[in-house]
């Protein structure tokens, strides 16, 4: 498999409400990059993300997925997160590796609930961030409300890339403000024709060229400089200004598309590649010292664990982000919250549950390990001598609270093993041994977070289990 080199790689976290559209658009994707031959479905239980029994029991993504796609000499690293409020864990530890959030936005509901949430570790982690109203076939669809509503509770950095011609069930045309061209699609979707904006939306589409190239230009002096000598920037001065401006949260550009037909994923991943930040153009990582970290291929190999998965029959499946240098396979590591060494004896790209192997990633990049014997999910592996430890995620405290019992005595020393393997996997997920009660208790984000856990423990982990309130 190709090995991307620093500049080359962006890294977008798929976030938003559930039934956003999160997963059909990464599965989108996927195909139209040619890494699968046919579109998977929520509603079959095929696609790449979605591919855990739970998720495919209840409908809806549980945990956060990690794929990847090639696209026009760049590599993508995307990460599909859930929608739901119970499982905002992956979607911070998501939030925190990625170089660019896609706020999935639902043309029908608008700016829900879930967004609010999300929105705050937004903030928090000084992403730059894409708005994507998806849904725009929906025969309810709104994109002008939608579009106000996030301008409304977002602000004025909220800016038009796109608007659809004929938003609803018959949906097929966008308008790109940033290249003036008007997309069409077939009815299947996919490459667009592109054509040249109709005599009644050339005002419209003239007016909101304008306002972006002002929105880009307000980002640099030199741009300004520029615009006011001329009037306008140039295709490669408009990228260079909305890049500055997503950096510095100035600039939030909002995009149209309907997943589920396959139109509009194409541009999106295009302008990742060409004006989303990637790690290198990032500020510099935080240390627990205080110092920074930048995202330097030539600087000591550092990894952030920011997700672990322990698959029963296959072990414990460690995701990092090489947050500087670079990782070959066989590599000694030195973990610096506990000093212990790990060999990283296999490095993966996952897409979905498939591992494909490599030899190595380089800064920016992000990627998988089997069978770390003595790493949790948000430690740092550095090289021997450095000790660094990259800022750790700070996860929200529990909101709900039950006892925990295990139906059959047998199964008491079983049931404190396996729930510290699932706090390992979600940090929300706390246990706690109340001596004066003599109970455990479990505690987490909400009462389907915690009915999830109960799920795994009998499905999985074949341990029967009632709560007590």
């Amino acid at each position: 498999m190709k090995v991307y080199d620093d500049k080359h790689i962006k890294n977008v976290v798929l976030v938003g409400a559930s039934k956003s559209g999160k997963t059909t658009l990464a599965e989108a994707m996927l195909f139209e990059a040619g890494l699968i031959n046919r579109r998977g479905t929520v509603e079959e239980k095929n696609t790449v993300s979605d591919f855990h029994d739970i998720e495919h029991e209840r409908g809806n993504s549980v945990y956060a997925t990690t794929m990847h796609t090639e696209w026009r000499d760049y590599k993508i690293n995307i990460i599909d997160t859930p929608g739901l409020d119970d499982f905002i864990g992956d979607v911070i530890s998501s939030l925190r590796v990625a170089d660019t959030a896609v706020m999935m936005l639902n043309a029908e509901n608008g700016v829900e609930v879930g967004t609010e949430l999300i929105w705050n570790y937004v903030e928090k982690f000084q992403k730059p961030i894409i708005f994507a109203i998806n849904h725009v076939d929906h025969n309810k669809a709104d994109f002008d409300n939608t579009y106000e509503q996030a301008r409304n509770r977002f602000g004025k950095a909220v800016t038009l890339m796109q608007y659809p011609v004929n938003q609803g069930e018959g949906f097929d045309s966008i308008i790109d403000l940033l290249k003036m061209t008007l997309y069409k699609f077939s009815p299947t979707g996919g490459k667009p024709q592109k054509l040249p904006i109709p005599p009644e939306e050339q005002e419209r589409a003239n007016r909101l060229h304008n306002e972006l190239v002002e929105k880009a230009a307000e980002n640099d002096e030199k741009l300004m400089e520029l615009y006011f000598e001329k009037g306008s920037l140039d295709e490669d001065q408009l990228r260079e200004g909305l890049m500055l401006g997503m950096l510095h949260h100035d600039v939030y550009p909002v995009f149209c598309l309907s997943a589920k037909k396959d139109m509009g994923g194409g541009r999106l991943m295009g302008f990742i590649d060409n004006v989303a930040p990637s790690a290198t153009e990032l500020f510099a990582e935080k240390t627990v010292d205080g110092s920074e970290l930048p995202c330097d291929p030539k600087g000591p190999t550092t990894l952030f664990v920011f997700k672990t998965l322990i698959e029963p029959h296959l072990g414990k499946l460690s995701f990092f982000k090489v947050m500087s240098g670079e990782v070959k396979t066989g590599m000694d590591l030195v973990n610096s919250t506990t000093g212990h060494t790990e060999r990283l004896n296999q490095l993966f790209i996952m897409d979905g549950k498939n591992r494909n192997p490599v030899d190595k990633f380089t800064a920016g990049d992000i990627g998988a390990t089997l069978k770390l014997k003595d790493t949790q999910a948000n430690q740092t592996l550095c090289v021997a001598g450095k000790n660094i430890t990259i800022e750790p995620i700070h996860f929200p405290d529990a909101r709900l609270r039950v006892s925990i019992v295990a139906k059959n005595k047998a199964d008491d020393e079983k049931l404190g093993s396996v729930l510290a393997e699932i706090h390992q996997e979600d940090p929300t997920i706390n246990i706690e041994y109340s001596r004066e009660l003599k109970q455990i208790i479990l505690s987490g984000q909400g009462e389907l977070h915690l009915n999830v856990t109960k799920w795994r423990l009998n499905h999985i982990y074949h341990v029967d289990v009632e709560f007590e309130m």
